[in-house]
């Protein structure tokens, strides 16, 4: 998924995140433009896994 499709979908996405992994907070997911590998961080912190298990996380939402 590109940067341009996730600003997009990014409120579909959370809101499945959510979803998914109740142990996340709207801070944990705010998206804000030019700063993707800040949100990825703070994903790969909070559910233990690498970067590249997030992207493909939420590439599949």
């Amino acid at each position: 998924m590109t940067t341009l499709d996730l600003k997009g979908k990014w409120n579909e996405v959370k809101g499945k995140l959510k979803q998914k992994y109740g142990q996340l907070t709207d801070d944990d997911l705010a998206f804000t433009s030019g700063k993707e590998d800040e949100l990825y961080g703070r994903l790969q912190q909070r559910l233990g896994k690498s970067k590249e298990e997030v992207r493909k996380i939420i590439e599949e939402m």
